[in-house]
């Protein structure tokens, strides 16, 4: 994070704008570091969120359980249980919007925090504003589940009920993450066109800005789930110097 020892502190530097104390959500920060934690956790709140914080991976999940949370802030480098096995017990009890901290620049790092289940990402040193917006994305990205009168999406053996979230093949539940429930329904949606993944990442992450591996990750991710033979798609198909498209069967097209 950057250093912050000659700023003000957090509750007075932050973004104003939400001084009427409403929650936009429940956010669980979890950092062993408490000056990053506090600064964290100032900023989220001076932005409208009530913050849980954890300060290790077992009382981490022990909060979660509890809090039930909106968002997890999670750092990757935590004493005893590392932040990629805090996602993996934290999602086995149902998805979550996840964005992980990290100290370290590696991509393979990055990647896999996002194979994980991250549905973003935060390097430090970070500006605590950017990660509120980065906050701010993913949650309304998760909570745009579509009207009351949103339609039924299915073709190719895929079925998703955008309401409920739930996504099937063959009638088999695919056990999708919030991220990649939105690009399978992106694609279904737009099928036979191909897209860029600058364009995915404007159009299912609602990002004008951000690491493209993201995209590339979430599409591996699921053509591992949806696809008959991952090494060889034959639904979710990359279009060299472009990017990638849906392609259905010849009869069937997307819809009840």
């Amino acid at each position: 994070m950057q250093n912050t020892s000659s700023r003000p502190h957090p509750r007075s530097a932050a973004p104003t704008g939400y001084e009427d104390g409403v929650s936009h959500g429940r956010v669980l920060v979890v950092d062993d570091d408490p000056t990053v934690a506090e600064v964290v956790t100032g900023y989220l709140e001076r932005a409208g969120y009530g913050v849980e914080r954890a300060d290790d991976g077992p009382s981490a999940l022990r909060r979660f359980s509890a809090l039930r949370p909106d968002l997890v802030v999670l750092d990757l480098m935590l004493p005893g249980m590392d932040g990629f096995e805090v996602c993996r017990r934290m999602r086995a009890h149902g998805p979550v919007p996840v964005v992980m901290l990290t100290a370290r620049g590696d991509e393979d790092d990055r990647i896999l925090g996002l194979e994980t289940g991250a549905d973003d990402y935060v390097t430090k040193p970070f500006s605590p504003r950017e990660l509120v917006l980065r906050v701010e994305a993913v949650l309304r990205r998760s909570r745009e589940a579509g009207p009351s009168s949103a339609p039924r999406l299915g073709a190719a053996g895929i079925g998703l009920e955008p309401l409920a979230r739930r996504a099937t093949r063959d009638g088999r539940d695919l056990g999708l993450t919030l991220r990649e429930f939105d690009l399978l329904a992106f694609f279904l949606s737009h099928p036979g066109r191909a897209f860029t993944r600058e364009e995915l990442m404007r159009q299912v992450w609602g990002w004008d800005f951000g690491d493209l591996s993201t995209v590339t990750v979430h599409v591996r991710r699921l053509r591992g789930k949806v696809e008959a033979d991952p090494a060889r798609p034959g639904l979710i198909r990359t279009v060299w110097g472009v990017g990638y498209r849906m392609d259905l069967p010849d009869d069937d097209t997307p819809g009840n």
